[in-house]
C-alpha cells in the first residue's frame, strides 16, 4: 500500500471513501438516483411531447393508447393511418428512451454520489433561469423599442412599410423577434454569468421611476411602459423561485422545522420534495398543457396579447413563465431530494446548500 493511500488528508483518500460507501449502499443509491433523474427526464419529455402535439400536429401518447385500445380508453372514431401510428409510437419512445438511458447511466456510474447528481441538476436549473433572465431582458427592451416607434409613428420611417406591418402582427413578432431572442439568450447564458436577478429587480425599479417621471413631469404615458414592468415582475417572482430554493431562501412558516435535527430536516425535505413539491409541478404542467385551450398552451398557441392599444406583445410569454417555473422547480426539487437523501444515508462528503462558500451563480 502506498503512503498516499494511508496518510490522513492525502489527496488520494477521498476517492476511496465513496467507493466503500457505494459498496455498502449501492442498490439504494441507484434507486434514488434513477428516481430523481427519471422524474426530470419525464417532465422535460412531457413538455416536448406537448409541443409536438399542438405545434407539430402529432397524435399524442393518450390518443395513441386509445387507438391501441389500451387502459380502457375509448378508441378514436377514425383509426390512425400508418404515418400517424408511427408518430404515436415515436412519442411513446420519447418517454422510454430517456428512462433507459438514465438507468444505463446510473448502472455505469455506481461510484457517483447523490450530491454530485444534485449539483448537476442545480447547475442545469441555474443555466435555465440565467437564460430566462437574458430572454426577458432582451425581449422586454426590444419589444419596448418597437412599441415606442409604432405609437409615435416612427417605425415606417426606419424600416419598410411591409416589415412595419408585419411587426404589428403578434405571430410574426413572436416568431421572428421573441423566439430568436430566446435562442440568443440560451447562447449568452452558456458563456456569461455577469447579470442576475439583483439587476432585474433594479431594472424594474428604474422602469417604475421612469413611468412616474414621464407621467407627472412630462404628462406622457403609454401602455407598453406598464406592460414592461409587469413582464419583468412576472419573471422576477417566477424565475427566482428555483434560485431561492437552491440557496435555501424560501420562508418556512412552521415553527417546528427550526428545532429539528439535521436528519429531521432531511426527512422533512425529502418527503416534502416527493409528496408536495413534485405533485405541485405536475399539476401546473398538466393543467396548463393538457389541451390546446389550457392556461399555458392556449396563450402560447394564439400569441395572446394585451388589448391596451400599443402595448407590448408579450402577454403570451407570461403564460410561458408558469411553465418555466414548473419545470425548473421540478428539477430543483429532485436536486433537493438527492441532497437530503444523501444526508439520511450518511453519504461521505460535504452536503451543502448554495451559500457564499458554495455559490450557484445565476
Amino acid at each position: 500500500m502506498t503512503e498516499a493511500a494511508v496518510e490522513p488528508g492525502h489527496g488520494a483518500l477521498p476517492p476511496i471513501i465513496p467507493q466503500i460507501h457505494a459498496a455498502e449502499h449501492g442498490h439504494g443509491v441507484s434507486v434514488y438516483r434513477t428516481f430523481a433523474l427519471a422524474s426530470v427526464a419525464i417532465g422535460l419529455t412531457f413538455v416536448f411531447s406537448n409541443y409536438l402535439n399542438f405545434w407539430q400536429g402529432w397524435p399524442g401518447v393518450p390518443e395513441m393508447f386509445a387507438n391501441l385500445g389500451w387502459f380502457g380508453l375509448k378508441a378514436p372514431s377514425t383509426p390512425f393511418d400508418s404515418s400517424t401510428t408511427i408518430l404515436g409510437w415515436s412519442q411513446i419512445a420519447l418517454y422510454l428512451i430517456p428512462i433507459a438511458a438514465i438507468m444505463g447511466y446510473v448502472v455505469n456510474t455506481p461510484m457517483r454520489s447523490m450530491q454530485a447528481d444534485s449539483d448537476m441538476l442545480s447547475a442545469f436549473v441555474a443555466y435555465l433561469i440565467r437564460a430566462g433572465f437574458w430572454a426577458v431582458l432582451l425581449i422586454g427592451l426590444a419589444d419596448m423599442v418597437i412599441s415606442f416607434l409604432r405609437v409615435e409613428g416612427l417605425l415606417k420611417q426606419i424600416i419598410s412599410n411591409d416589415l412595419a406591418d408585419k411587426l404589428g402582427r403578434t405571430a410574426f413578432r413572436g416568431v421572428y423577434v421573441h423566439y430568436v431572442l430566446i435562442v440568443v439568450a440560451l447562447v449568452i447564458a452558456m458563456f456569461t454569468r455577469m447579470l442576475g436577478f439583483t439587476w432585474l429587480a433594479l431594472m424594474i425599479v428604474a422602469a417604475e421611476i421612469t413611468i412616474v417621471i414621464a407621467r407627472f413631469v412630462f404628462s406622457y404615458e403609454q401602455a407598453f411602459m406598464g406592460d414592461l414592468v409587469r413582464f419583468w415582475y412576472g419573471a422576477l417572482f417566477l424565475f427566482a423561485s428555483p434560485y431561492t430554493l437552491i440557496h435555501e431562501g424560501h420562508v418556512r412558516v412552521d415553527i417546528a422545522y427550526a428545532g429539528f435535527s439535521e436528519r429531521g430536516k432531511a426527512w422533512t425535505n425529502t418527503i416534502g420534495s416527493v409528496f408536495l413539491g413534485l405533485p405541485l409541478c405536475w399539476v401546473i404542467m398538466t393543467c396548463g398543457l393538457w389541451g390546446k385551450s389550457n392556461i399555458i398552451s392556449g396563450p402560447l398557441l394564439n400569441y395572446e396579447v394585451t388589448q391596451s392599444g400599443y402595448g407590448l406583445y408579450v402577454k403570451y410569454l407570461l403564460a410561458g413563465f408558469l411553465l418555466v417555473f414548473a419545470v425548473t422547480m421540478l428539477i430543483q426539487f429532485m436536486s433537493y431530494f438527492l441532497r437530503n437523501v444523501a444526508i439520511l444515508m450518511h453519504e461521505p462528503g460535504e452536503h451543502h446548500v448554495a451559500t457564499d462558500e458554495h455559490p450557484v451563480i445565476i
